[in-house]
């Protein structure tokens, strides 16, 4: 028998738009092929995690149990209260360490590390003194306590919970009333309020909505592991990352060794940071240099090759630029490939070295690489990329302890950089002795010294520098 219309409704998966009916295209936020299909949930019944929202969020309430307004004036602020995480990069992710209240979602590939770096941080926090409730629906608690015995010895403060049911863990929640709590992971959960299958649109949206209030009414910090699609965001509603206070990716190559954790929404720090990890047998061990790292065995005296330099939030980050170009193409159109940095850019800067410079690479085929996993997006690595492809096409190496940065205009202009000091101390602190810099920065590097500092104005002057 076919289902009513009043038992399901279609839900956008980008922003969370409900309709009665399917759309090709989203009304709210006009994505194409969103809508998907859900069993409409309960109004009634639903998880008995503290049914009055009212008190959890912490505001006063009228006799029937509504909300009052409350004067801006009136608002006490405090310091927030952060704890560490036993992991100096992820508490420099999270902008200082755990807020309590806080609500962290965490997203990555399969086998990336998600699992590993919480069981990490939770067994530091049980080790401060902590409670930790670690909650599972993917393993079995034998799976958990061998992964957890690589990882080391934990504290006595330190719980174990293996199930699906939402209500069985808000239980123990209020029960055992932890200071952390781990969901590993939301899509596993299953809220009985809610007539629909674990990890469905519906399910995914009700049962992170309700741990937030668990949150922030109980003052508990929860981390949720999210997988991810094959687009490489976490699956479900886009709502959910709007209803969380942090979300952090972990990015990198399953076949490497390394792994960076990055912060795309943090309410309580900053966006740009990032971590830099390595995976070995005992866990995720922290890498304290990673612009040493990121420049470990590079290629001296190859064509195509120069270091540059971008900012990670506060963290000035030297990378490698690769370019690899050919004299003539064996396909109809030349081949253009980009690995760690936008495409389109790539394109355009070639442009701009064929219009201004005059170099003939319409019928070459070029491919431009960020060595050792980073995407980087930041304008300011333009002219190490146009030099690299410049090296490349005329097969000429650049000395390997020369660094550059710049953003390229379309006039062939290079442009001033955001804190271009920094960057060049952290270029001299690794041993390198010239730097090719915007000359549009020469008042804020007047004061730089021990380091040969070469000041271009336009892609001409780079063409002769070169």
């Amino acid at each position: 028998m076919a289902k009513s219309k009043a038992e399901t409704l279609f839900f956008c998966k980008n922003c969370g738009h409900e309709s009665g009916k399917w759309l090709g295209q989203c009304p709210a936020c006009h994505e194409w092929n969103t809508m998907t299909e859900a069993p409409k949930a309960r109004t009634s019944g639903g998880s008995r995690a503290l049914a009055g929202s009212a008190s959890v969020m912490g505001h006063q309430a009228l006799s029937g149990g509504a909300p009052v307004p409350v004067k801006l004036s009136d608002i006490e602020l405090s310091d927030e209260h952060r704890t560490s995480s036993g992991l100096k990069e992820f508490d420099r992710v999270l902008g200082g360490g755990i807020v309590t209240g806080s609500l962290v979602l965490v997203g990555g590939d399969p086998g990336i590390g998600k699992s590993t770096i919480l069981l990490q941080a939770a067994r530091a926090i049980s080790h401060a003194g902590k409670s930790v409730l670690y909650v599972s629906g993917e393993e079995s608690e034998k799976q958990i306590k061998m992964r957890a015995m690589r990882i080391g010895e934990f504290g006595s403060a330190f719980w174990l919970l293996c199930d699906t049911v939402l209500d069985n863990v808000v239980a123990v929640i209020e029960e055992k009333k932890p200071d952390f709590v781990v969901i590993d992971s939301i899509q596993t959960m299953t809220n009985e309020g809610v007539e629909s299958s674990a990890g469905s649109v519906t399910q995914v949206r009700e049962s992170t909505a309700v741990l937030m209030r668990i949150a922030k009414g109980l003052g508990i910090s929860i981390f949720i592991v999210g997988h991810v699609t094959k687009e490489g965001s976490v699956a479900g509603p886009k709502v959910l990352e709007h209803m969380v206070d942090t979300v952090l990716y972990f990015e990198g190559d399953l076949q490497g060794s390394y792994r960076i954790l990055r912060a795309v929404k943090n309410r309580f720090g900053s966006t740009n940071e990032i971590g830099v990890f390595e995976m070995r047998q005992e866990g995720l061990r922290e890498v304290e240099n990673p612009s040493e790292y990121m420049l470990s065995g590079r290629a001296v005296g190859s064509s195509g090759n120069i270091v540059t330099c971008v900012m990670e939030g506060t963290r000035p980050l030297l990378i490698e630029i690769q370019a690899l170009v050919t004299d003539n193409t064996s396909f109809t159109y030349p081949k253009r490939q980009a690995t760690g940095i936008d495409y389109n850019r790539v394109g355009l800067l070639m442009a701009v070295l064929e219009k201004r410079v005059g170099l003939r690479l319409s019928q070459s085929d070029a491919y431009v690489n960020i060595a050792g996993g980073m995407r980087v997006s930041e304008p300011s690595t333009d002219l190490a990329v146009v030099i690299a492809i410049i090296s490349s096409f005329r097969n000429k190496p650049v000395d390997k302890d020369t660094v550059a940065f710049g953003e390229v205009g379309l006039s062939g202009e290079i442009r001033a950089v955001s804190v271009c000091e920094r960057r060049v101390l952290e270029a001299q602190k690794l041993g390198f002795r010239r730097a090719i810099v915007p000359k549009a920065n020469h008042k804020s590097l007047k004061d730089i010294k021990d380091i040969e500092l070469i000041e271009v104005s336009a892609l001409d002057g780079v063409m002769d520098i070169l």
